[in-house]
């Protein structure tokens, strides 16, 4: 791998790292009011990547057309509040390892998806990656208790977690990764906060105990920032289908994570999986391919999409 594809690949391996962590965050706001705790958060998000989204972003924003904020707002909403509710919605009548099993196939949707939009067969090493890093994520967390609802609203989260890759492709060239996390997340704070008011009313919002605070701070500061930032970074790099493979990692950070708070465990099933998804990263990241001539650069280290 060239050393652009190798910072992708550490990129996005750090950025789905930072939100399988964020799922122990989530734990500790239970009883905050889940909408206007997103709100919170991406509110936050979006004033402190402001002043990192570089000189002239406010023409760059102007010249978007409206289709392309179309795109951010279908973004925001499918990718990150909609993703958000869905989650909350499936965990209501299924156990948690259910959504995080749909979630976990979304490489291979991604995988097929990306290429056929793209008019182009999907590239073996890929579809193979993708499906063992799906078999790795399914594993470490394991199935629980569902009904109809859950798995309805499991498929939602599924829906969530591949637009926030494939929603992003068009518009991430024009505002790079810094102005693109910016936008969306000020979008996305809007929209959580009209959702909250439908679902919560003047009970959107409360003030957050010492610990819920402590949590909202580092899915702002943390999670979406930094993981944002660095996500859309690495997907500039080795593009959609590459980088979504990453996301398996999301499931292993969380159960490498649970139980340092003491909600959950990390035994032989999860190293197995963890196993699993290692190796289909390295298979579809073409880590394990040989390496080519330099006299003809791989094609393989382009960016899949624009």
């Amino acid at each position: 791998m060239k050393v652009n594809s190798v910072q992708g690949a550490l990129l996005a391996a750090l950025a789905c790292v930072l939100v399988g962590a964020s799922f122990t965050a989530n734990s500790l706001l239970g009883a905050y009011p889940y909408a206007g705790g997103q709100a919170l958060r991406y509110g936050i998000a979006c004033l402190l990547l402001v002043p990192l989204a570089g000189r002239g972003a406010a023409a760059t924003l102007r010249s978007l057309t409206r289709r392309q904020w179309g795109r951010l707002a279908a973004l925001a909403a499918i990718g990150m509040v909609g993703f958000n509710l869905a989650i909350l919605a499936a965990e209501r009548t299924a156990e948690p390892a259910v959504p995080g099993v749909f979630v976990g196939c979304a490489p291979v949707v991604v995988a097929v998806l990306i290429p056929l939009t793209a008019r182009r067969r999907p590239a073996r090493p890929a579809v193979i990656g993708a499906l063992l890093v799906a078999a790795g994520a399914c594993a470490v967390q394991g199935w629980g208790r569902t009904d109809a609802a859950g798995i309805v609203w499991s498929v939602g989260a599924l829906l969530g977690e591949v637009g926030f890759a494939v929603i992003a492709v068009p518009v991430l060239r024009p505002l790079g990764p810094r102005l693109l996390s910016a936008t969306v997340c000020g979008i996305a704070a809007v929209e959580a906060l009209i959702a909250g008011l439908v679902l919560d009313g003047a009970a959107v919002l409360r003030t957050p105990t010492g610990q819920e605070t402590a949590a909202l701070l580092w899915q702002a500061v943390v999670v979406t920032v930094i993981g944002f930032v660095c996500w859309y970074m690495g997907m500039q790099r080795i593009g959609a289908e590459r980088a979504t493979l990453f996301s398996g990692l999301i499931p292993v950070s969380a159960a490498l994570t649970a139980p340092l708070v003491g909600t959950g465990t990390y035994g032989a099933a999860q190293a197995a999986g963890s196993l699993l998804v290692g190796a289909g990263v390295a298979c579809g990241s073409g880590v394990l391919g040989k390496r080519r001539p330099t006299a003809a650069p791989a094609r393989e280290d382009v960016p899949a999409t624009r």
